[in-house]
């Protein structure tokens, strides 16, 4: 295994580090994804789902709440107990401990495959899987929640900037947060292979608001910060939350934009 992929596959399970406080702090979805997706997918009543990397379930409840089949597929231990916890009232709902890459699934088996903030952590060699798991009109609907550009945050991110570079200098973003615009296109991997139709992408901008503990458990469930040598990791987080409580308040607002990307089979 190369460096960068066993780099890849630590980051990937460094949120089972956390599962309880990624329970508590990850921001949700709007409830518009989840009616778009249903619309979108035309998944019939009752229908199957999978769904890759749960989570602690998260996207997986809205789901469940429509009366879905769903089997779940989630990397971490820890987070797959908290989603079969959270989701224990739903007896179609299955959570498995695994990676898509390699779980055994039926083939032609699902309506709809959906992933959450999770699907970029899956091997592009893996994507014809999604063909063979999907029956012949089945969809795959793949979300994200990006922070982007906006004009709420009175200047926090830039300001933060200066105790990154002081700090954890390799977190920092050369081109700075994407506007709406110059976002990435998360599905263009997938829709090179030539497995699926023409995707459509829909997008819901949101804003949070975080006082300075909650952010910084926020910062606490991403891999990159969880992977920071823990002193560095500490100064860096004394530094924001000075930064909050001093010069904003005690909270901030975020911009956030969730982009739903969603095509059927070819």
């Amino acid at each position: 295994m190369s460096q960068d992929s066993q780099q890849r596959r630590q980051l990937r399970a460094a949120f089972d580090m956390v599962a309880t406080l990624y329970d508590t702090v990850r921001p949700g979805y709007p409830a518009a994804v989840y009616d778009d997706i249903v619309a979108l997918s035309g998944i019939p009543a009752g229908g199957a789902i999978l769904e890759i990397g749960c989570g602690t379930g998260q996207a997986t409840l809205p789901f469940a709440e429509r009366s879905y089949r769903i089997i779940c597929v989630e990397l971490g231990a820890d987070l797959a107990a908290l989603a079969r916890r959270n989701l224990a009232a739903y007896p179609g709902v299955e959570v498995r401990v695994g990676a898509f890459e390699a779980e055994p699934l039926p083939e032609a088996a699902y309506d709809l495959v959906i992933s959450a903030t999770a699907f970029h952590w899956v091997a592009p060699e893996s994507y014809p899987k999604l063909a063979r798991v999907l029956r012949p009109d089945g969809a795959v609907a793949l979300f994200w929640n990006r922070h982007i550009a906006g004009d709420v945050d009175g200047g926090f991110f830039d300001r933060a900037q200066a105790i990154y570079r002081q700090y954890a200098p390799e977190l920092i973003r050369a081109e700075g947060l994407p506007t709406a615009e110059t976002l990435p296109n998360e599905s263009a991997a997938l829709a090179a292979t030539g497995i699926f139709g023409e995707f459509t992408v829909r997008r819901y901008p949101w804003v949070a608001r975080y006082d300075a503990r909650t952010y910084l458990d926020l910062l606490n469930t991403y891999s990159e910060h969880l992977a920071l040598p823990a002193s560095r990791r500490q100064n860096l987080y004394d530094g924001i939350h000075t930064l909050i409580d001093h010069e904003y308040g005690g909270e901030i607002a975020k911009q956030y934009l969730t982009v739903l990307y969603l095509a059927h089979l070819r």
